[in-house]
């Protein structure tokens, strides 16, 4: 009867708040004098850790996906009027890289103090971003905004570029991010002039097949990354299709590579996979927009749409606290092996797209 008649006037919220009181009684400067020097430390330092901690945790999650025609609305105000051609790519890239520098915990990749200094997920993930944001801003200002190639740079497009080319582990004189920040306002300050009509954007075939080969590039390095974390042994061939070709490599033709991927990077490569993803999933929704009457003048839009849908599979939650890599077929997961498979078919789209608009 005792029994019921507790369970009964048990409150849970106040069984909380009572706990909590006598937890926050502990940094009472009373108890301190009363406990002495040596607890006091004692318990600043497990508060240090626990904070350091649960920050490190909360630091350590991937930023989700935006919607990159809401992004573009809000980046020119709310006016449609004012989503020229070209609006949606420069918008992306901007929003990229805002999220580097704004996420929770901010830029990590060149923290010297803790949490930041002992992540490594998070700034792998930066550099993979980072990566794309490159790519972009490159496209932009070499091919995206040119008529000719003996056509003039857009001033802005001149700044930016290189902005995002800084050190990424600068603390400080210049730090990463101060660089970065300018490259951001170079970017905004082209769309402003873009919606206004006095800058500009070339929505042709030759100018995406030009970045379409760098995202080639990029994916098919990245997918042989990841699967040498469970590969041993990889057969390179130098020369290509070309017989006469030659090699810096005197063996030339073949070459035996033994170079599998240490324990200790393979998550290292799958965070900075995750994030040159999450960057380039974005950027192809901003180009199939600003790109959209001439992919469906060559009935290449529904490539794009397969390209964008694979690459959205890379960035599935991850349920494992840990990056796995089981070997063979054991009963372990395989994280690696099954971001390889995404990029790999990702990239088998980018190649299919490419040669179809090369065909016209």
């Amino acid at each position: 009867m005792g029994v019921k008649t507790s369970l009964k006037n048990f409150n849970p919220v106040q069984s909380i708040k009572d706990r909590l009181t006598r937890l926050l009684e502990v940094y009472n400067p009373k108890v301190w004098r009363e406990r002495g020097m040596g607890w006091t430390l004692g318990l600043f330092v497990v508060t240090y850790l626990v904070v350091v901690v649960v920050l490190g945790m909360l630091w350590s999650r991937s930023p989700e996906t935006f919607d990159v025609r809401a992004n573009a609305l809000a980046t020119v105000g709310g006016d449609e009027s004012r989503l020229v051609t070209g609006a949606y790519t420069a918008a992306t890239a901007i929003r990229i890289g805002q999220t580097l520098l704004e996420k929770p915990g901010g830029f990590l990749s060149n923290d010297i103090f803790p949490p930041g200094v002992y992540l490594d997920n998070i700034p792998n993930w930066e550099f993979g971003a980072l990566t794309e944001l490159r790519d972009i801003t490159n496209a932009l200002r070499n091919e995206l905004t040119r008529a000719q190639s003996q056509s003039g740079e857009d001033p802005d497009l001149l700044l930016a570029q290189p902005q995002f080319n800084y050190n990424t582990e600068s603390w400080m004189l210049p730090s990463s991010e101060s660089e970065y920040r300018r490259g951001i306002q170079a970017l905004e300050s082209y769309l402003n002039r873009l919606t206004r009509r006095e800058a500009q954007f070339f929505a042709r075939s030759d100018n995406l097949i030009l970045y379409l080969q760098v995202v080639e590039r990029r994916l098919g390095s990245l997918a042989h990354r990841l699967s040498q974390a469970v590969s041993e042994d990889a057969v390179e061939t130098d020369q290509g299709d070309e017989a006469a070709a030659r090699s810096a490599n005197p063996a030339g033709g073949q070459s035996l590579i033994t170079s599998r991927t240490p324990w200790s990077q393979i998550d290292d490569v799958f965070f900075e996979a995750r994030g040159y993803t999450w960057a380039l999933l974005h950027v192809l929704q901003g180009l199939s927009l600003d790109f959209e009457p001439m992919l469906k003048s060559k009935n290449a839009l529904v490539s794009v749409n397969q390209i964008i849908f694979k690459l959205q599979e890379t960035q599935k939650p991850i349920w494992s606290p840990l990056i796995l890599n089981g070997t063979g077929f054991g009963p372990m997961a395989n994280h690696s092996l099954v971001m390889a498979s995404y990029i790999a078919r990702a990239n088998a789209a980018v190649i299919d797209l490419r040669r179809l608009l090369e065909q016209g």
